[in-house]
């Protein structure tokens, strides 16, 4: 059992994933639209941080910006969900911790498929307008906010008291991570959705 124990450790020290910072080397100008934007999200230090590495390809798009937001969620939600998998695949897990682990896996697929459809659609939003643009954006609104839904079933899975230790911790602090990241990219997706309607955004 110490042998379990230790190679489930060791997983969950080996896969982890946070954003880093790399604002001090981008234009100042575009490092001030990133933070004053992510000022509308929830976790705005995260958001930060997690987009400052795409200042270069934002420079100051509202477009630009809620694209690289949904794709920073959606790698974070693919590594999630490989993380969850190896999880599944450990040996010794119990039986209880398997079922809700492969539950977890099966919202996590979810997540990652509505995830990716926002992107796709989102690379195609500047040829819109109008009324096409409020159908297609509702779509992306409509794939990211469940995606997060998604997230969060995984989360609350393991809340029910049967699972305890690593499994359960680790998955947990995966799941608000990841949250956390998507919870930003839909703020983010809203922001420029009201700032195309009102005329203000940048393309």
């Amino acid at each position: 059992m110490k042998k379990v124990a230790f190679s489930l450790h060791l997983l969950v020290l080996v896969v982890t994933l946070r954003c880093t910072s790399v604002i001090g080397a981008t234009n100042p100008t575009t490092s001030e639209f990133i933070r004053t934007s992510c000022r509308t999200t929830r976790h705005p230090a995260l958001c930060v941080r997690c987009l400052s590495i795409y200042a270069s390809s934002i420079r100051g798009s509202d477009h630009q910006l809620a694209k690289a937001a949904v794709s920073v969620s959606l790698k974070d939600t693919k590594a999630a969900a490989t993380f969850v998998s190896k999880l599944a695949r450990t040996s010794g897990i119990k039986p209880r911790e398997y079922q809700a682990v492969r539950d977890c896996i099966s919202t996590m697929t979810n997540s990652v498929l509505s995830l990716t459809q926002s992107v796709q659609e989102l690379a195609q939003m500047g040829r819109f307008k109008g009324q096409a643009f409020e159908w297609h954006m509702s779509n992306v609104e409509t794939w990211v906010a469940s995606a997060l839904t998604n997230q969060n079933m995984c989360a609350r899975g393991l809340a029910d008291g049967s699972i305890n230790g690593h499994v359960k911790d680790a998955i947990t602090k995966r799941m608000v991570y990841v949250s956390q990241v998507t919870s930003n990219a839909l703020a983010l997706l809203n922001r420029f959705a009201v700032r195309h309607r009102k005329g203000i955004h940048k393309p």
